[in-house]
């Protein structure tokens, strides 16, 4: 399975049935806003499919920063009515530029652990793998530490 279509999978079903209503309404308002002078209707029935894609992006986007936010343990809310009242998609972009990392289980004792982290909270387990000297996180492969120097 691709990456984009596991990332389309968080979508609720709700957000995919609004998308679908948007592109429905405004194609059905473009189809009624007709005017004597409009253009030949090749060009109309192209209009009236192109023009509502961007506002059905725009809601599955939306719904998509509602999941993800959600998946992350970040404020799902919040980040939403950012998403939808910021203009022009800064909200969108703020989200995926300040998103958190996935959270993942702790090896040890199955808690709901924060990406990033060496260790657990919740037990004290190492998570990945961190410099002997300084403890800051080392990269798989390194000999080593990036910050003090210290061989792995």
């Amino acid at each position: 399975m691709s990456r984009l279509r596991t990332e389309l999978g968080i979508i609720s079903r709700t957000g995919w049935i609004v998308a679908a209503i948007v592109w429905v309404s405004f194609t059905f308002l473009m189809v009624l806003v007709g005017k004597p002078n409009d253009p030949p209707p090749p060009v109309r029935a192209l209009m009236t499919i192109i023009v509502p894609i961007p506002l059905t992006v725009f809601a599955l986007l939306v719904s998509y920063v509602n999941a993800d936010a959600r998946r992350r343990g970040m404020r799902h809310v919040m980040w939403t009515l950012l998403a939808v009242f910021v203009p022009n998609g800064i909200g969108i972009i703020l989200y995926f530029i300040l998103r958190e990392p996935l959270i993942t289980a702790c090896p040890g004792c199955g808690q709901a652990v924060r990406g990033g982290f060496a260790f657990c909270p919740h037990c004290g387990a190492g998570l990945q793998k961190s410099c002997p000297q300084c403890h800051k996180l080392v990269e798989p492969g390194w000999s080593a530490c990036a910050y003090c120097g210290a061989r792995q």
